[in-house]
């Protein structure tokens, strides 16, 4: 009994601690996001920048108390690196089919176009694909990390150099600055101590069940993670702008694998389960890739609601498979 209620009160206090990093995350980028409005940030900078980090912040945030933890010895290396890598690609995985299966059903079509193709979805791929690379003999070393880093920041100066005008998600401009920056800084000090609690409770539930440090990562800091990009879809059915959503969750994509395990795995480096090479990366990078070549092959470049069924059921495909070929991981 006494071993149950403290499995309880653990299981509580992580989903504060999960609600606060989520909350704060989201009200975080509404504050960044009336900054950039008010000092007129150039509307590319801002996606590639306040809407691609901000939305990614819980994972980043994630990935950098682990790696302190890790490093100060308070976390447990194989555990935190295994719940912080299976955190990364759920929410990923989320974004990719769950979220864009509910774009599509809620719009009804979006076109992919070939500058969208060429300019995002793409390095999506690729960013998948240097992933794995440096993810297949089952550690992220700290050279691994600052390459996919580099990577990052390289796309992010090529995007700059050839922008054009795009839309994106944007607030009122704020009416008090140095207010709206104070709060946004505080909003980040409680991501990282929420991510910081969540971390640790994680791994006591983890010990105690005796669970797969990735799978609890994909099924709670996964889904839960990926619940700023679910505003941004709901706002862009609402106003009918689905482009900006299907960008941002895309981009998103690129920010996880690059951001979010390149700052850990420079940082601290990371143990990679089986498990993420095994199943995870490849299942998005086949699913991505059968998505692009079948929209573009039968469908003529356009996404349906079919296509938004499929990629409900790839998402659950996903799970599914990954509880059966990998429980214990």
């Amino acid at each position: 009994m006494a071993a149950t209620a403290e499995l309880l009160t653990q299981v509580s206090v992580g989903a504060v601690a999960l609600y606060a990093l989520v909350t704060a995350a989201s009200r975080a980028i509404d504050r960044l996001l009336a900054l950039a409005e008010y000092y007129d940030v150039d509307e590319l900078l801002v996606g590639l920048t306040v809407l691609a980090l901000g939305t990614s912040l819980p994972e980043i945030s994630s990935h950098f108390i682990a790696s302190v933890g890790i490093l100060s010895g308070v976390l447990d290396y194989q555990v935190t690196s295994a719940v912080v890598l299976g955190g990364n690609t759920g929410s990923s995985t989320v974004q990719q089919f769950l979220l864009v299966g509910v774009l599509l059903i809620g719009y009804g079509s979006i076109r992919l176009t070939r500058s969208f193709v060429r300019e995002v979805y793409l390095p999506m791929l690729g960013a998948l694909l240097a992933t794995l690379a440096v993810a297949a003999d089952g550690t992220i070393s700290r050279l691994d990390g600052v390459a996919l880093l580099v990577l990052y920041l390289t796309y992010v100066a090529v995007r700059i150099a050839r922008r054009e005008r795009t839309q994106s998600l944007r607030e009122p401009p704020s009416a008090d600055p140095r207010r709206d920056g104070l709060v946004a800084v505080g909003l980040l000090v409680v991501v990282l101590l929420s991510a910081s609690l969540l971390l640790s409770v994680v791994e006591v539930i983890v010990a105690t069940l005796a669970l797969g440090g990735s799978m609890v990562g994909v099924v709670t800091l996964g889904v839960a993670a990926a619940l700023p990009e679910l505003t941004a879809v709901m706002d862009s059915i609402r106003r009918r702008s689905p482009n900006v959503a299907l960008g941002t969750l895309i981009g998103s994509n690129i920010v996880n694998p690059l951001v979010g395990i390149g700052l850990g795995g420079a940082l601290s480096t990371y143990y990679v389960p089986a498990a993420v090479v095994l199943w995870d990366l490849p299942f998005k990078i086949v699913g991505g890739g059968g998505l692009l070549a079948w929209a573009i092959v039968r469908r003529g470049g356009d996404l349906t609601r079919t296509e938004g069924g499929y990629l409900l059921g790839l998402y659950f495909a996903f799970v599914v498979g990954r509880l059966l070929l990998f429980p214990a991981q």
